[in-house]
């Protein structure tokens, strides 16, 4: 039955070739402005070589106050579209697909980094970081808004094949659907309706602004796992209305940089059963939905990855530590390794560049 692992899905107007997503995660190995460099020019080409159907970019920060961490990718300004191009040229050349994950820190962006004073929906503090943002104002919500418009553009005109909104793990857009960091009371917030009206209002424009048929998938946070936070009560219609308004594909994750313990990328994925550990939340989405459902969290041996698509709770598995260590993993797998060896350890998010320690260099 591991056919069905390589049989080919249609996302939008692409067709990815397997059922195999590379998660976005930051690499930091961008330079100081944001520019692609050369150590992820080669990073993507093994990703790309290693027969993974569809590659989503690590955090592509979409205006310089977005900036979250060193060594995150910009696509900010048209300088960026060469580096970016040269990234995009290198995927194709080795027979990939390949999205740009674009994304504002928000209040998760530290203003030593970011190069001003954190912004978000609400003057809410991070409890992890201690940084206190503040509140932004009608114009710069709608500011925001073109700052998404214009990174799709600009991923466009980069080669990229769609953009993937990251409205998830504590960024801004995921602070804007969430009630624990929006509380304002205006278009903005309030209600899930007005929360949610940033995604929709960047989606619209998008469409406008993009060549035709141009995919836009977007990562979901279905829980926030913090008190007075996001859950599938609110997720879920906001994964229908999203269906409803034309997205192309539906990535589910959960939590927030500052929830307790490791909910985003959970340790000691070392059997079956502590794999997928969103599964739950993906089987009250997925038959409510029509477009793919990409899921992602823990996913490790070729078991559970054929159950879940057998059994109708994802369409496509999206893995991003098992392809730091194993960027071929998809060969191996096609070739009859039944599991990845990643051990969930978590020492592969390097601030000097991504990389697993387990395997000598």
């Amino acid at each position: 039955m591991k056919d069905i692992l390589f049989s080919p899905i249609q996302i939008g107007t692409l067709e990815i070739p397997n059922r195999f997503v590379r998660s976005a995660t930051n690499d930091y190995m961008a330079d100081n402005d944001g520019c692609i460099t050369r150590r992820q020019i080669e990073l993507y080409r093994h990703l790309a070589e290693g027969g993974i159907g569809l590659i989503i970019s690590g955090f592509l920060y979409v205006h310089p106050t977005g900036k979250a961490s060193p060594g995150q990718t910009g696509i900010y300004s048209d300088d960026h579209i060469p580096g970016l191009r040269s990234l995009t040229d290198t995927v194709h050349k080795a027979g990939s697909i390949i999205a740009a994950q674009i994304v504002h820190g928000g209040r998760q962006a530290r203003p030593r980094i970011c190069g001003g004073e954190a912004i978000a929906p609400s003057a809410v503090e991070d409890t992890r970081t201690k940084v206190q943002p503040r509140e932004m104002s009608r114009g710069e919500v709608e500011s925001v808004i073109q700052w998404f418009v214009d990174a799709s553009v600009r991923a466009q005109k980069a080669g990229f094949d769609a953009v993937q909104l990251h409205a998830a793990h504590g960024y801004l857009l995921s602070q804007f659907i969430s009630p624990h960091t929006n509380r304002r009371d205006d278009d903005w917030g309030g209600t899930a309706e007005k929360r949610s009206r940033i995604i929709f209002e960047i989606l619209r424009k998008i469409r406008e602004a993009a060549v035709q048929d141009f995919p836009v998938f977007i990562k979901l946070n279905v829980k926030d796992f913090l008190p007075g936070g996001l859950d599938i009560h609110e997720s879920l219609p906001l994964a229908v209305s999203l269906d409803k308004a034309g997205i192309d594909a539906i990535e589910i994750s959960g939590g927030m940089v500052e929830a307790e313990g490791t909910p985003m990328a959970q340790t000691d994925i070392l059997s079956p059963e502590r794999e997928a550990y969103f599964r739950m939340f993906a089987e009250q989405i997925k038959p409510v939905i029509r477009c793919p459902l990409i899921l992602v969290g823990g996913i490790r041996s070729v078991k559970v990855m054929e159950q879940l698509i057998q059994e109708g709770t994802a369409d496509i598995v999206s893995m991003c530590r098992p392809f730091i260590r194993e960027p071929d993993l998809v060969l191996q797998l096609q070739k009859g390794k039944d599991k990845g060896d990643c051990i969930s350890c978590n020492k592969c998010f390097n601030p000097r560049g991504i990389r697993c320690p387990h395997v000598e260099k």
